[in-house]
């Protein structure tokens, strides 16, 4: 069996699928999207995370053989020698520096969600991959995939839906339901705001369908990016062409990660103030009108 790179499994989960959930964060992801919240899964490498607000000063983590922390006048730690050796870490006594992303095997992870399946059993949950990009990763997630499948946990995925369509036909068959994400509407704009390009998405989320598997479409709304009439309506035709789409989620834009991007030696790309809840309604109401599938703010 493969083994993967995790940044975090998260127990009793409730908004990702079904019932209660274990989330599965697999590190790595091929889109650059302007506005992500989640910073330390977007390397497929482990690293190490500082946040000065916990560090006490006490010298500790200049063990480092490679002399990237230094104490003196506060706390300067130079990453561009770090090779993730983890020694600071080892030292570090008030977790100011933490080891992201660790390598697991399939049944270390099926250890950790096993040990939930009573309240999946009675709540109708199971496990939720997620990053990142899960299926970066391709032999863990889908090696994962089907030994919970196997096991009778049910199984859902975040995802993009950005990979080749080899790995998306080779994951579909254990995958219970898709939380698949729609970010952006236009070839150009897409690749501004993300990256990469729309078209493998699509022929994607076209596959799953066809594959008759359950689909939750994820929307986030982030301003002055796709907060307008064109991408709402594109979002309520993809809905009504795809008889497997059940359910659509509109996300709207939130600040939570843009302080966790200086912990990792990065800047944030994009801040904005949050959305109005009254904003947020009429989005809503706007996209459910021109569907017959369900609308809901997550």
């Amino acid at each position: 069996m493969s083994k993967g790179l995790i940044f975090n499994i998260q127990r009793f989960s409730l908004h990702d699928g079904p019932g209660i959930r274990t989330n599965v964060f697999l590190k790595g992801c091929p889109l650059r999207c302007i506005w992500c919240h989640n910073p330390e899964g977007l390397e497929k490498k482990s690293e190490i995370e500082y946040n000065p607000s916990k560090c006490i000063g006490c010298g500790r983590c200049t063990v480092c053989p490679e002399g990237c922390h230094v104490i003196k006048e506060g706390h300067i730690f130079n990453r561009e020698g770090c090779t993730v050796c983890g020694k600071c870490v080892e030292e570090c006594v008030s977790t100011a520096l933490v080891m992201v992303g660790r390598e697991y095997t399939v049944e270390e992870v099926l250890s950790a969600v096993e040990a939930d399946m009573l309240f999946y059993s009675e709540s109708g949950g199971g496990m939720t991959i997620s990053g990142g990009e899960p299926l970066y990763q391709p032999e863990f997630a889908v090696d994962l995939l089907r030994e919970a499948s196997a096991r009778g946990i049910h199984t859902a995925i975040e995802t993009s839906g950005f990979c080749s369509p080899d790995v998306m036909r080779r994951a579909v068959p254990y995958i219970d339901l898709f939380l698949f994400d729609y970010k952006v509407t236009g070839e150009e704009a897409h690749i501004k705001a993300t990256g990469v390009s729309q078209k493998p998405i699509l022929r994607n989320l076209e596959f799953v369908n066809s594959q008759g598997k359950e689909i939750v479409l994820r929307c986030p709304i982030i301003p002055g990016i796709n907060d307008n009439n064109t991408h709402y309506d594109a979002i309520a035709e993809l809905a009504e062409k795809y008889s497997n789409i059940i359910k659509v989620d509109i996300e709207p834009y939130h600040d939570l990660g843009a302080s966790k991007y200086p912990n990792f030696g990065k800047t944030a790309k994009f801040t904005s103030k949050m959305m109005e809840t009254e904003k947020v309604a009429q989005i809503r109401d706007y996209i459910q009108n021109k569907t017959k599938k369900r609308v809901v703010i997550s």
